[in-house]
């Protein structure tokens, strides 16, 4: 008898994980915005994050298509996921760019962005390794400084590969 109250508590749960992802969705392309901001030397308001409200459908589904391929491309191998990973690494860029964009027209614009670019990505993403270490060592507090510096650093590759 007591399958419905585990019924309900299990939707609960499945509805908050949907709502955290739709948000999620939200703020990474509104923060995509905000580092782009700062690298073009605007200074962007704390309302970017939410700037992206009214195309929720757009970000979420790009972000649910762009998790699946890279999930797909792990399952085959490990190596074709961190390929597909790099792949589609810029497409929250492109649609803080361009937020009419739909889904698969962002993610094949971050396709050939980064197509002869996954190695420099690669080599930046790397060159954190060592603010990672030490920021393992204040417990994870360092972080507080570190990611918004290597998001901004990500917004200056793409403003860079953007450009040609």
């Amino acid at each position: 008898r007591s399958t419905p109250i585990k019924s309900s508590a299990a939707s609960d749960v499945y509805k908050r994980q949907a709502a955290y992802f739709i948000l999620g969705s939200i703020v990474g392309v509104g923060y995509a915005k905000y580092n782009l901001g700062l690298v073009d030397c605007t200074e962007p308001g704390f309302e970017a994050l939410f700037a992206y409200l009214p195309n929720w459908k757009t970000t979420t589904l790009t972000r649910l298509w762009k998790g699946l391929y890279i999930l797909l491309g792990t399952i085959l191998l490990v190596i074709p996921g961190l390929i597909m990973g790099y792949t589609y690494a810029m497409t929250d860029y492109i649609l803080a760019e361009h937020p009419d964009m739909a889904p698969g027209e962002a993610m094949k614009g971050s396709k050939a962005m980064m197509e002869g670019n996954r190695w420099r990505l690669f080599c930046l993403q790397f060159s954190f390794i060592g603010w990672m270490l030490l920021s393992s060592l204040t417990f994870g507090l360092g972080n507080l400084v570190l990611r918004p510096y290597q998001e901004a650093a990500y917004a200056a590759f793409y403003r860079e590969v953007s450009l040609g």
